[in-house]
Order: structure tokens, then sequence, then C-alpha cells
């Protein structure tokens, strides 16, 4: 660390914690741990592989706190109902018990929206767990469907957030 005017620089190749706390492009692979833990109840990794991981167009994001991967999500290529234009689904988001409520998801998925924004994306959405309801909701989605079942999974609504 280099002090200058009063303010400590980083100095290069100095390992800083601003750089350790970052939403990045990831891997299926990267993702898997996470996945099994938080929303499959430890299910096998190779169980917890979407049909629609590797689709054209696919694309995960991590957010790394203190270098750990804390939170995760993905997105597809994919059309709702009658919804106009170009459509994205979101898929497996999650978050790591010891880091929920501090932000790290609405981070996430700001970041996604700003990026869907600019390859012309119009709307994103999602098959929300009834216990992230009001997550997607304080995020500006709106409930599109009633309730329904997922088997061995619970309770879901689809949501839906226009983009642009």
């Amino acid at each position: 660390m280099i002090t200058k005017l009063g303010k400590n620089l980083p100095v290069f190749g100095e390992r800083q914690s601003y750089l350790s706390n970052m939403i990045k492009f990831i891997t299926v692979n990267d993702l898997l741990d996470v996945r099994s833990h938080v929303l499959r109840g430890g299910t096998p990794r190779r169980e917890c592989i979407f049909p629609t991981d590797n689709w054209p167009g696919a694309f995960h994001l991590g957010y790394y706190l203190n270098d750990e991967l804390a939170c995760i999500a993905s997105f597809h290529p994919q059309n709702y109902g009658e919804f106009m234009g170009t459509g994205y689904q979101l898929r497996g988001m999650a978050t790591i018990e010891q880091y929920r409520g501090q932000g790290l998801g609405n981070q996430l998925l700001n970041f996604a929206i700003v990026l869907l924004r600019g390859q012309k994306a119009n709307y994103m959405w999602c098959n929300a767990r009834k216990s992230a309801v009001q997550f997607y909701l304080n995020m500006g989605f709106e409930l599109v469907s009633a309730e329904f079942e997922v088997p061995v999974i619970g309770t879901h609504y689809v949501m839906y957030v226009k983009i642009q």
C-alpha cells in the first residue's frame, strides 16, 4: 500500500479486498456446488445440471465475496407466453446462507439486467420459489401466474420484469 495525498493506493500485484468482491462470468462446473447445496439439498452435482445450461446464448454469473463463490444465477434465451420481444429465463439463483441479506443477489441480478439490456433483451422471467417471491417483487418483478408445484422442490410462481 502506498500513501499519497492522504489516501492509501493499491500497489500493483498487492491483493486488495475490493478485487476479491466481484461479479464474474462463471462456468456450470463453477456453480454446481452452490446449486446442489442451496437449491437441491445436497443432490449430486451431476443431477444439478439444467438442460439449458449450455444452450447458445446461456451465461452464468457468480458473486465472489472474499474469494468465495457466494451467489449464483444462470440465464438463457427463452421466451415466455405471449410476451413480445426477446426473453431470458433466470434459473438457479442462489445465495449461500451466511451471505444472505447482504444485497449480493440484488447486485448480481442488476448486473444481469444491465447486461441483457445491452444485448437488446426485452424481458426476463423466472419460476420463483414461494420463499423468494418478495425478493423478486423488491427487484421490480411482477407475478404473472398462479402458484404451481415443482415436484420435490415446492411451490413456485412465474415472475416477469421488463428490461426495455
